[in-house]
């Protein structure tokens, strides 16, 4: 079937899963690393200065050499092609609903971003257990069909949505805040810049760094009591609350902060960007 061809919202989903694949596999380290400093234990290295981004930067090549950034690009892949696929696509045809081909306000930008991130969070919700677990290198699963195997024989099936109220604290209002103050940058553009082949895509990618940076700063906590949650499914969220602020304080709501904001803040630029590129190629105005 040729794409010309295709319903617009698959055209949607097709141009999100391409995007996701590239910014996933650019930027997975940062992911890997974020994940890495959220689940460090307190006691593991006494007597030792604050362990930053670059620290585990080097104990990850030191001891799982340069390929190692990658741990966790498969379940990363599992879960971002389709998943952005389905962010996009939901995106595209609630705002075909509700608004046509009007431009969304600042609420409506909120509320379109924040309810199809929730439809893809819910649907992805097992792959980014899986992938946080990975990342984390806690387990020692070789494979993602054998890490979802592992899991649904020791925890059962509940335990691949283990995080769900966190991880909706989190990305939901994180695709809110986005898409707010990505659409408000672009509509204070000069006329005509997104028409310009040479100025449009960087100044798009401008205007997602910057709600990309604002969006992740806001919603890091949630992300830090999402990753103790899924790395430990004994735990509730509000236990995951309470113990990351009885061992490290207020401070420790931000671990992982850096690493976070330009995964998020990259990723994000780039998939909106090359998905309204891709957009604009197949006929669709995204």
């Amino acid at each position: 079937m040729e794409l010309s061809l295709a319903h617009p919202a698959l055209k949607a989903f097709m141009c999100g899963s391409l995007s996701g694949t590239c910014s996933t596999l650019l930027f997975q380290p940062l992911d890997l690393i974020k994940t890495r400093l959220q689940t460090l234990q307190s006691g593991v290295q006494p007597g030792s200065g604050r362990v930053g981004m670059v620290t585990v930067l080097l104990s990850v090549v030191r001891t799982e050499r340069l390929l190692g950034l990658w741990k966790g690009v498969s379940p990363s892949f599992v879960r971002t092609i389709p998943g952005v696929g389905i962010y996009f696509s939901t995106f595209y045809s609630l705002k075909q609903h509700f608004l046509q081909d009007g431009s969304p306000g600042a609420t409506q930008a909120m509320l379109l971003g924040g309810g199809a991130r929730a439809v893809a969070g819910v649907f992805m919700l097992p792959a980014t257990v899986i992938k946080t677990r990975f990342e984390c290198g806690r387990y020692g699963y070789s494979s993602v069909m054998g890490a979802l195997r592992s899991v649904c024989q020791t925890e059962g099936p509940a335990s691949l949505f283990s995080g769900l109220m966190a991880t909706l604290l989190r990305d939901v209002p994180f695709s809110g805040i986005y898409v707010m103050f990505y659409s408000q940058a672009k509509a204070s553009l000069p006329r005509g810049t997104n028409q310009h082949v040479s100025v449009g895509p960087p100044a798009n990618f401008s205007c997602g760094i910057l709600a990309g940076v604002l969006a992740s700063l806001i919603t890091q906590p949630a992300d830090v009591v999402k990753t103790q949650v899924q790395v430990n499914p004994q735990l509730r969220t509000a236990e995951a609350v309470r113990c990351i602020y009885m061992e490290h304080g207020v401070q420790g709501f931000f671990r992982g902060a850096v690493p976070r904001s330009l995964r998020r803040t990259m990723i994000a630029a780039m998939a909106w960007t090359v998905y309204e590129k891709m957009m604009a190629h197949v006929g669709l105005k995204s």
